[in-house]
């Protein structure tokens, strides 16, 4: 059903400063009706069943993320809860199959949902981006006992996912890992440790690579590791400058013994699957960069038309003006790679792994630029944490190095405009 339009866009809170000048300070709710026909609205070149995922992600994103995003930041909380209702409506595994549990949407759809909800809190937008990104994994390369033991719980959020690829002599060189998976009868023996991990000590369900065979990308496993299984251990919580919706942990595993049967795929997959989850795991937090810059730039908009200076409002500085207008071709011209990227990978293009390379490169890139430079116009009111615009900014920043580095996927468009005949992991 349709959701009913409504205009959520306040500007209140006066703030009184020395010389009689006021200052209006911008308190944004996500949805504004200017937007709808703008240059930069979301929802251009869309179908009405994507307008429709759109509107239901934007509300949530309204109603649920947004009022608590500063608080889950400043406290450092986990929203289990709400992480529940969004899973509620279909975004716990969004692009998995239907038949065991899944939403069965594309991944253009898929953009489209994280990039409405990020608007309201991209920390815990990106938690969901990655949550899916495993549950995917299981549903595409697990057997049908797997997936019914699995993705149900993930796709009700009643348990959360991780993703275990980095570890702390790896991340770029991710075909060399160490951790070690010795096969023991019908299990496997873990030993080593991954670093960085999203959710790490609170998800209920780790996808690990592991180490089952000579060095190199031939030798490493697909595993499923439960939490509570003996042997599995966490780190401290790392301390981060954003993403503070979402824990970050070493995962330690000494002796970790794991039935055979929890293996993915066959194994020696494992390189294969971490490489096809990360394909749409970049185009997933592209669209996290991209729902941080749009609410970007309306911050920045909203506070030129209220900020004085000289006597005349910031928005009839020319200057600032050809900013804002540079900021939102960089938005448009990231959503549009970004939804090409997804087509891609909906209709399994074999330019799929360097277009969502570069669609990751260029959208996290440009987007981070347009969240410091809504910081800019802010001036020192953009550095308060009272001002919402400073959280999008350190919260996007992580989206070039996760997922694979910006240099590596650099690397990676440059490897396809040089191979003649068949692309390298496509």
């Amino acid at each position: 059903m349709a959701l009913t339009c409504r205009r959520i866009f306040q500007l209140n809170n006066v703030l009184k400063l020395n010389k009689g000048n006021v200052l209006t300070q911008c308190k944004r709710f996500i949805g504004e009706a200017w937007v709808a026909g703008s240059c930069i609205d979301p929802a251009l070149g869309l179908n009405d069943e994507q307008r429709y995922f759109q509107s239901l992600a934007t509300d949530f994103a309204k109603n649920e993320l947004h009022p608590n995003m500063k608080a889950w930041d400043q406290e450092e909380t986990f929203p289990v809860e709400t992480l529940r209702k969004a899973a509620g409506l279909g975004f716990g595994a969004v692009y998995c199959k239907e038949e065991f549990g899944g939403t069965g949407l594309s991944r253009l759809d898929t953009s489209v949902i994280f990039e409405a909800l990020s608007q309201g809190c991209t920390s815990t937008t990106a938690y969901i981006s990655i949550h899916n990104m495993c549950a995917w994994m299981i549903d595409e390369f697990g057997n049908d006992e797997q997936r019914a033991r699995w993705i149900p719980s993930l796709a009700s959020m009643e348990k959360f996912a991780s993703y275990c690829l980095t570890e702390p002599n790896h991340g770029s060189d991710a075909a060399n890992l160490t951790l070690s998976a010795k096969l023991d009868g019908d299990h496997y023996i873990l030993n080593g440790s991954k670093m960085f991990i999203s959710g790490g000590g609170d998800s209920d369900v780790y996808v690990v690579m592991v180490r089952t065979a000579e060095k190199g990308a031939a030798g490493i496993s697909c595993i499923v590791v439960e939490k509570g299984t003996p042997g599995l251990d966490f780190g401290k919580k790392e301390k981060k400058i954003g993403w503070n919706s979402q824990p970050t942990r070493a995962v330690l595993f000494e002796d970790c013994r794991v039935p055979a049967s929890n293996v993915i795929g066959q194994p020696g997959d494992g390189f294969k699957i971490a490489m096809r989850g990360l394909n749409g795991g970049r185009t997933n937090v592209a669209s996290c960069s991209l729902g941080a810059a749009h609410a970007s730039i309306e911050l920045a908009r909203d506070y030129l038309k209220v900020r004085k200076q000289f006597g005349k409002t910031l928005d009839t500085f020319q200057h600032l003006q050809f900013e804002l207008a540079d900021m939102a071709t960089q938005l448009v011209a990231s959503r549009m790679m970004v939804r090409q990227a997804a087509r891609a990978m909906d209709d399994d293009w074999p330019e799929k792994v360097a277009l969502c390379s570069m669609a990751k490169y260029f959208a996290t890139e440009e987007c981070f630029k347009i969240c410091n430079q809504a910081l800019q116009m802010h001036g020192g009111y953009g550095y308060l944490k009272d001002y919402a615009v400073q959280q999008y900014m350190r919260d996007c920043r992580v989206h070039t190095i996760l997922e694979g580095t910006n240099e590596i996927m650099r690397l990676l468009v440059s490897r396809d405009l040089l191979t003649d005949g068949d692309r390298k992991y496509s």
